[in-house]
């Protein structure tokens, strides 16, 4: 059928509060311009993240009544960690509270002074950790992900080149390669079996471990059913078997494709590194049959599990995804193609040619989206991902810039969707008006959590002065 349904029913609503334009003015200017200081009330459609945002299933909320409590030993830990070593093939699962309390614990193993951490697309926590702990982050995605018109369709992969370059100069200075899938900063892209093998292949060359980012590993693995040769008749279950036996281990913030509200886990197949790590979680997190998570979440987490590798689930999320980005695309507005995996994005840069990077096209863009209908989205651009030159101190752009309207899972219907594209072709209208921004004050770390910004003055408001 060429109609898109949800393949779920509707058991409990909450309302969404209309808001006018002249009030999301007003809101934008109290949140100094950052869409993270919004209160969610007064957002219509919240595209902000896919993290922890989406609906838990009637399975997982009767896996919350059963949450066993207990300080050590608690039955939840047992059936999270049997859904993980199922699901991912690894055995020892130590549990967060998300993500990236789990990119911490990696770092304190493979972090420090003087190292180099290379990854297809490091996204912003993964970097922030990394660079906390005195280690350099360094980003190789592909060739082709730098086209954002073309239908490459795994531009997600890492620039194995770049890869083996970078191992062969800085030899004993990479504790690890990480790969991120889907590729979040590089579009939501997804990274090919055949990549992951080269990847491993270099790894047991250089004698490295290989972890993978694991936040939207079952999204991955859907793509490259539907898109890698040699892979239509096999599962997705499958798949991820594959895609995770060539890692020496895995770090996953279960609230994108955990389908759950909060949570995450570090996994890896070394029985001393697993022990290292559950000593420090103790001091960070807390015991090592709950860390960061009470019994109740486990469960949930456990049930989500299993139910994002459901096909008919998978096919739903894509195909919804896939909607927006080929009208997108067929209205002749800028948008990264081939669809993704967990997110629309826009290209910014080409949305608004007439913005420099540093007047950060993507987080512009994002305001505009807001004030024309309620959206909440987030720039992936030199505001999040601008680097700093190491030898002269000066700002350097990201290598895109991009807004993404990352979807939460099962949360809106293709009517929202409508919606986001009738305000998003609006803003399209009036794009030759749309000012630059410019950065008030920031940290140095994670800076678009909490910057202040300001929208610049137009030319003929800077002559009129």
């Amino acid at each position: 059928m060429k109609t898109i349904i949800e393949p779920f029913r509707i058991k409990s609503v909450e309302p969404i509060r209309m808001t006018t334009r002249v009030e999301r003015r007003e809101y934008l200017r109290a949140a100094n311009w950052n869409l993270f200081g919004l209160h969610a009330r007064d957002v219509i459609i919240d595209l902000l993240t896919d993290s922890g945002t989406g609906a838990m299933s009637s399975e997982q909320w009767a896996a919350i009544m059963r949450g066993d409590e207990s300080y050590a030993g608690a039955e939840s830990y047992y059936r999270f960690e049997k859904a993980v070593q199922e699901v991912f093939g690894i055995e020892y699962v130590i549990p967060t509270h998300q993500g990236r309390a789990a990119e911490h614990l990696l770092c304190q193993a493979y972090g420090g002074s003087g190292r180099l951490i290379p990854n297809n697309t490091h996204f912003d926590t993964t970097r922030a950790n990394i660079e906390a702990s005195g280690a350099v982050a360094l980003d190789f995605p592909c060739i082709e992900s730098l086209d954002t018109t073309s239908d490459f369709p795994f531009k997600g992969n890492m620039n194995l080149p770049a890869l083996r370059a970078c191992l062969e100069e800085n030899r004993g200075e990479v504790p690890i390669v990480m790969v991120t899938v889907t590729n979040n900063a590089g579009g939501g892209q997804p990274v090919s079996l055949e990549n992951l093998r080269a990847i491993r292949a270099l790894c047991d060359e250089f004698e490295l471990p290989l972890f993978v980012d694991a936040c939207r590993f079952a999204e991955n693995a859907y793509l490259i059913q539907q898109r890698e040769a040699g892979q239509s008749e096999r599962s997705v279950e499958d798949i991820v078997l594959e895609l995770f036996s060539m890692a020496d281990g895995c770090t996953m913030s279960a609230k994108k494709d955990g389908m759950a509200n909060i949570g995450g886990f570090l996994a890896v197949r070394n029985p001393k590194l697993a022990q290292r790590l559950r000593e420090w979680l103790v001091v960070t997190e807390g015991f090592a049959t709950y860390g960061g998570m009470s019994g109740r979440d486990m469960d949930a987490v456990a049930q989500g599990l299993r139910e994002i590798l459901r096909p008919e689930y998978q096919e739903y999320r894509h195909a919804s995804i896939r909607y927006v980005v080929e009208r997108l695309a067929a209205s002749g507005v800028p948008v990264v193609l081939p669809a993704g995996g967990h997110a629309i994005f826009l290209d910014a840069k080409r949305f608004l040619p007439h913005l420099p990077w540093n007047e950060y096209p993507g987080q512009a863009l994002a305001i505009e989206l807001y004030l024309e209908g309620g959206i909440r989205s987030c720039e992936i651009g030199s505001l999040m991902l601008g680097q700093t030159d190491p030898k002269t101190g000066e700002p350097l752009p990201a290598a895109r810039e991009l807004l993404r309207l990352a979807i939460p899972r099962r949360t809106y219907t293709q009517s929202h969707m409508d919606y986001v594209l009738e305000v998003i072709e609006g803003v399209w209208q009036r794009r030759d008006e749309i000012r630059g921004v410019e950065i008030v004050e920031a940290p140095k770390v994670l800076r678009h959590f909490t910057g202040h910004f300001r929208r610049t003055k137009r030319a003929e408001e800077v002559t009129t002065a």
